[in-house]
């Protein structure tokens, strides 16, 4: 079996994936609630809301395979199961099906929450001088504070 060696301890490599894990898990019921939310929005901006859900849940799907896959480069397994995700956010489930205004509320304040996860996640990163997570992890910080930004420009 080969050990991994790119310059981060063991130590630094398990602190860095359990934040990325929360990461994981909040990017993902973020974006089944939007993937939700899509099929399910009437009203008058039913259409502009369709269209927006969609490019917002497709962002997403890119985005938990990026940071599963910075995970498992960390050397660390990956949660890929609904209840270990479930476990791991900070996003709730919501029942039902919200109105659309609602629904715009609930998704600024997921967005939101991803960005406070990504700050968390930031620090041990940063502290293990691990540049690659840095990286993606400002990047989600930065499209989660835009798409938070443009949904709270429709309220």
């Amino acid at each position: 079996m080969n050990t991994i060696d790119i310059g981060i301890n063991e130590q630094d490599r398990t602190a860095i994936a359990e934040e990325l894990k929360r990461l994981l898990a909040d990017t993902y019921t973020l974006y089944l609630q939007t993937h939700n939310f899509h099929w399910n929005v009437t009203g008058p901006q039913f259409r502009e809301l369709h269209l927006m859900f969609e490019e917002h849940y497709t962002e997403m799907a890119v985005a938990v395979d990026d940071i599963a896959e910075r995970i498992r480069t960390l050397d660390v397994p990956a949660p890929g199961t609904y209840n270990a995700l479930n476990e791991l956010s900070s996003i709730k489930e919501v029942e039902g099906v919200p109105t659309a205004t609602d629904m715009i509320v609930i998704l600024t304040q997921g967005h939101e929450q991803v960005v406070k996860t990504c700050r968390q996640a930031l620090k041990p990163a940063q502290a293990a001088d691990d540049e690659s997570s840095v990286a993606l992890i400002s990047d989600r910080m930065r499209v989660h504070e835009k798409t938070a930004w443009m949904l709270r420009a429709m309220l």
